[in-house]
C-alpha cells in the first residue's frame, strides 16, 4: 500500500514547535478572534455589501447579512433627486437603525495593528530560520494531483489517526497554513486599510488595488469567511487528533 504525505507525517519523528512559532501562532490566534467578534459587531450597523466606491441603503446589495436588529430594517420615505433630474437620489429614513459599534470600530482598529505586526514578524522569522522552506513548502514529493488526492482520502477516514503534535505536516495542513499566512491574512490587511479613508488619502493606490471602499469591504468579508472556515476545521481537526498533546505541543513545546 502506497505511503501518503499524510501517512508520512504521522509515522515521522516530531520535531516540536520553536519558541517563536509558538508566540506567533497564539499572538494572531488570539487577534483573528477579538477581529472576528469586533467585526461581526460592526455589521450589526450595516449588515449589506456592495462592490464599487459607494453603497448604502438606496443602493442594490451583493450579500445581505442576517445580522442585527438593521437587517431587513430599511424604511425609507421618497426620493428626492439632486443636482437635477439625473443626478444622484436621496431618500431619508424613517425608521432610527441600531448603530452602536463604536467600541467595536476602536477594538477592531487597535487588533488589526497588532495581528499585521506579528504577521510580518512570524513571516520574516519563517524566511530567516528555514521554516518556510523546511516545514511549510510542499516537498516536490507533494506536488502532484495524486498526492494531493491521497492525502484528502486519508483525511476522510474516521475516526482519524491521532497527531503527534508539531511539525512535520501533512499536505493539507501545509496548504491550508500557505493559505492563511500568505493569501488570507496579507489580503484582510490590504483591505482593511483600504477602508481607512486617512490611510487612502496618503496611499490612493489602494483604492486601484481593491477596487473602491465597497468591494474592499466586500473582498475583507469573504476572507474573514474563509479564515472562519478555516478555524472551524482546525479546531475539529485538533481535537479529533489528540486535542491535549497538540496544546501542550503549540504551548510547552
Amino acid at each position: 500500500m502506497a505511503t501518503t504525505p499524510y501517512d508520512a507525517a504521522l509515522t515521522a519523528s516530531p520535531k516540536g514547535h520553536a519558541l517563536w512559532v509558538r508566540l506567533a501562532h497564539w499572538v494572531m490566534a488570539a487577534s483573528v478572534v477579538t477581529l472576528i467578534y469586533s467585526g461581526v459587531a460592526i455589521l450589526f450597523a450595516h449588515p449589506r455589501l456592495y462592490w464599487g466606491q459607494t453603497g448604502n441603503s438606496v443602493t442594490a446589495t451583493i450579500i445581505e447579512l442576517p445580522l442585527g436588529p438593521n437587517y431587513h430594517n430599511v424604511h425609507l420615505g421618497p426620493a428626492t433627486a439632486f443636482f437635477g433630474p439625473n443626478g444622484p437620489v436621496s431618500r431619508p429614513r424613517t425608521v432610527e437603525v441600531y448603530n452602536l459599534n463604536g467600541w467595536a470600530r476602536s477594538l477592531h482598529f487597535i487588533v488589526a495593528w497588532t495581528l499585521s505586526f506579528s504577521l510580518l514578524v512570524y513571516l520574516g522569522a519563517a524566511l530567516l530560520t528555514g521554516h518556510f522552506q523546511r516545514t511549510l513548502a510542499p516537498s516536490p514529493l507533494e506536488r502532484s494531483w495524486a498526492m494531493l488526492g491521497a492525502d484528502l482520502k486519508a483525511h476522510l477516514r474516521f475516526p482519524p489517526p491521532q497527531a503527534r503534535g508539531g511539525p512535520p505536516y501533512n499536505l493539507l495542513q501545509k496548504l491550508a497554513y500557505l493559505g492563511v499566512v500568505l493569501i488570507a491574512l496579507p489580503i484582510m490587511v490590504i483591505t482593511g486599510l483600504s477602508m481607512s479613508p486617512a490611510v487612502t488619502a496618503a496611499y490612493p493606490v489602494l483604492m486601484d488595488l481593491t477596487g473602491g471602499y465597497q468591494s474592499a469591504r466586500l473582498i475583507h468579508f469573504i476572507m474573514m469567511g474563509g479564515i472562519v472556515g478555516f478555524l472551524l476545521i482546525h479546531l475539529a481537526m485538533t481535537a479529533l487528533t489528540g486535542l491535549w498533546r497538540q496544546l501542550r505541543a503549540m504551548t510547552i513545546g
